[in-house]
């Protein structure tokens, strides 16, 4: 995959996809580099419109509907809580003692 993001930074950047341009690419990125792979990347994107297939690939990828927001959790028995009112008691008199 690394080989891909390499030749994809060179056609963002505006530079040719050669093979000397993607070793130096992989090389900085601290890839271990096999000149086979990258000869072999280079020879299959000749005369490929890249931003072309780009773009082939965004729509292919992009799904047909929106996915479904997940649903929401329901308390169990012992999550739920009482409202006994002493909560909001509690805080009021809270904030009596701070204004009193």
């Amino acid at each position: 995959m690394e080989y891909v993001y390499a030749a994809m930074l060179l056609h963002s950047a505006g530079k040719e996809v050669k093979e000397d341009a993607v070793l130096a690419v992989l090389k900085a990125a601290g890839v271990e580099v096999n000149e086979a792979r990258v000869k072999a990347l280079v020879a299959s994107l000749e005369g490929v419109n890249i931003n072309e297939a780009i773009e082939k690939s965004v729509v292919a990828a992009a799904p047909a509907a929106p996915a479904a927001a997940p649903a929401e959790k329901t308390p169990s028995k012992k999550e739920e809580k009482k409202d006994d009112g002493k909560g909001e008691e509690e805080a009021a008199s809270g904030l009596a003692a701070l204004f009193g």
